[in-house]
């Protein structure tokens, strides 16, 4: 079985690949984050590789003011996504943080935010 780690080929980079992930459905909607997916198509220049699951964060200055708050989120979705990579099609997942974080400590906005990452990444296996 092979590590579930998070290379850079698991991540988006372009706003290309971002504008059409977000083109994608929507698969999940919770509390704090919207997740859209768009089916990955094979890569023309790599023939070879298999498509994988791939993920771009959107964490928007004007929902979470405090960049260690925006840090946190980040760590949080992409652990969660880490953790699932593997299992995941192979789409291109964007999480968004959609509403306003209200005050909380770091500790119970990681606990609330890892567990509503994972019920999308698992909702995201089922579909």
């Amino acid at each position: 079985m092979s590590r579930a780690t998070f290379p850079a080929a698991a991540r988006l980079h372009r706003p290309t690949e971002f504008a059409a992930a977000l083109a994608g459905r929507r698969i999940a909607r919770g509390a704090f984050f919207v997740v859209t997916a768009h089916l990955r198509q094979a890569i023309d220049s790599e023939p070879t590789a298999e498509p994988c699951a791939r993920l771009g964060l959107i964490i928007a200055k004007r929902f979470a003011h405090h960049a260690s708050t925006r840090n946190a989120l980040k760590r949080v979705v992409r652990e969660a996504f880490r953790s699932k990579r593997l299992e995941l099609p192979a789409h291109d997942f964007v999480v968004r943080l959609n509403k306003r974080i209200t005050a909380m400590s770091l500790t119970e906005l990681k606990k609330t935010a890892r567990l509503e990452a994972d019920a999308h990444f698992l909702r995201a296996l089922r579909s």
